[in-house]
């Protein structure tokens, strides 16, 4: 499968399918994409982001992800973003990244162009998209919004001075009058690195575990009160941790493939009981 599926005239599209964290494990993909295209032909490719980084085939998975045209659509991580720093020289590689490939090829500049245009959210069929989760007083337009405001930054005409300024950890909560690099690293750090939060939407970091290890005074982002993205459905990875999560209204889809657990697909219903799910196992 190496473009765009079609649909029979005069049948209702068919709901996307939303896949999780690829980190580079473009066969693991391929096998699951069988398995969808047997059972829901054509049906729109969600992914999560961090479609690169630490598995093995991190060149290969960018190149077919961009293939797939239009029917892809995928947010960005916070590897896809540590990709893009690195390749402009604003963060040395870690020892554990696989992007050497990516960075050596005839096709970089077309491939990290195509990358740094990818939004930070998308909300479509009453479901919305990022990469690992929403701070509690965003509802989903402003996720969108804000999302915009750091596409915008990427995809224009100084995206080494967005990215220079993107890394750390303050400030750590939302605050309508925060401008400049602090205001855009709050929104990329919540969309793409968010786990832990206090009730009122402090962030923390540092906690990488389960959900019911929260540090003291954080809950798990979608567990905070008066959570404004209560209305809708929210997709998200980044939190191997979690595993294959469905609840009203949350959709977790990280389940370890990079880390030799498994790659997960749920394609989205309006009824959370219609959810079909395809999983393959990752050596």
């Amino acid at each position: 499968m190496s473009g765009p599926g079609t649909t029979k005239p005069g049948k209702n599209p068919p709901m996307p399918v939303a896949i999780g964290d690829l980190q580079g494990c473009l066969s693991c993909l391929q096998r699951l994409l069988e398995r969808i295209e047997r059972d829901a032909p054509g049906a729109p490719l969600w992914f999560v982001g961090d479609l690169v980084n630490r598995g093995p085939q991190s060149l290969q998975t960018l190149r077919f992800i961009r293939s797939l045209g239009p029917r892809a659509v995928s947010v960005l991580g916070n590897h896809d973003l540590h990709l893009l720093a690195v390749a402009w020289g604003i963060r040395r590689a870690h020892r554990s990244d696989t992007l050497s490939e990516i960075l050596a090829a005839p096709d970089r500049d077309e491939l990290l162009g195509w990358l740094r245009t990818r939004p930070l959210a998308h909300l479509e069929h009453g479901h919305l998209m990022v990469h690992a989760g929403v701070l509690p007083a965003w509802d989903a337009a402003r996720t969108l919004a804000l999302a915009g405001e750091v596409a915008q930054a990427l995809g224009g005409p100084d995206p080494h001075g967005f990215l220079d300024g993107m890394y750390g950890n303050q400030p750590t909560g939302w605050d309508d009058a925060l401008t400049g690099a602090d205001r855009l690293r709050v929104v990329v750090n919540a969309l793409t690195r968010l786990r832990f939060c206090t009730p009122d939407g402090r962030m923390e970091f540092a906690t990488k575990d389960a959900a019911d290890a929260a540090p003291p005074g954080h809950v798990p982002w979608f567990r905070a009160p008066q959570r404004r993205t209560a209305d809708v459905t929210v997709v998200f990875g980044h939190w191997s941790q979690l595993g294959l999560m469905q609840l009203p209204g949350l959709l977790a889809l990280d389940t370890g493939c990079v880390w030799g657990r498994a790659l997960s697909a749920v394609q989205l219903a309006h009824d959370p009981a219609q959810r079909r799910i395809w999983q393959v196992s990752c050596a």
